[in-house]
């Protein structure tokens, strides 16, 4: 079980599909796409810590079809035209020339590939910026917040045409704003502590209740805004 950011039935994996989940971190994206059909997916990360975990939670399933390198966003090691999806969640909002990161997702997009792009919603993480400054001044943290029009502009400007968008994690919400309020005590405070084995009981169980509870509360607060666009 993995906490999905995308939505797979708008990605619509398919057999021989080449797959490209940039910024991978510990590869939940990249290993879940590689299970739903025979494609082949590459996961791509500066962090090499994070990539040691992509690859042990690999291990734990029958030799999908997934590879995980180290690189960068701004300099791909890929030719032109080789994906036929490309993710990018949660990865833009820590990336200063994030334009640069994009012109590299246009030119690895093959022609009609769908791109699927996220980063936190706008007043969610402004909420968390103003409740705690070391939130966003950690190293490798947030460099910005974006208003959805912002990113969208900033895609379709690479002749990618937007398909769809949602929301996720609107339940996920509540836990950053208590982690921020209490950010120098977070680990030991008890409401922080019990919200996120709430969490984690959500995430192992899909309860119906928080499995609702999340997907009508989504368009009103959810955490991360999530886009699709087709490469024109």
């Amino acid at each position: 079980m993995s906490l999905d950011t995308v939505r797979w039935e708008l990605l619509d994996i398919a057999d021989g599909d080449r797959i490209l989940d940039l910024g991978c971190g510990e590869g939940r994206h990249a290993i879940t796409a590689s299970l739903l059909a025979k494609s082949q997916v590459v996961g791509v990360d500066l962090a090499r810590d994070d990539l040691k975990v992509a690859h042990s939670r690999l291990s734990d399933f029958s030799s999908p079809e997934c590879t995980f390198i180290c690189g960068n966003g701004k300099h791909l090691p890929f030719a032109d035209s080789t994906f036929d999806k490309v993710i990018c969640a949660e990865v833009l909002e820590h990336i200063p020339d994030y334009e640069a990161v994009l012109e590299e997702i246009k030119r690895v997009l093959k022609p009609d590939g769908l791109f699927a792009v996220s980063v936190p919603r706008f007043f969610p993480e402004w909420v968390c910026w103003r409740l705690s400054r070391e939130y966003h001044e950690v190293e490798g943290g947030h460099v910005r917040i974006f208003r959805s029009r912002r990113l969208r502009n900033a895609v379709e400007a690479h002749e990618m045409q937007r398909v769809s968008r949602h929301w996720s994690h609107a339940l996920h919400v509540p836990y950053w704003w208590l982690k921020c309020l209490f950010w120098n005590t977070a680990d030991d405070n008890p409401l922080v502590r019990t919200y996120h084995r709430m969490l984690v009981w959500d995430l192992l169980e899909a309860p119906w209740l928080t499995r609702t509870l999340d997907r009508l509360l989504n368009p009103i607060l959810g955490k991360s805004i999530v886009m699709y666009f087709v490469n024109r």
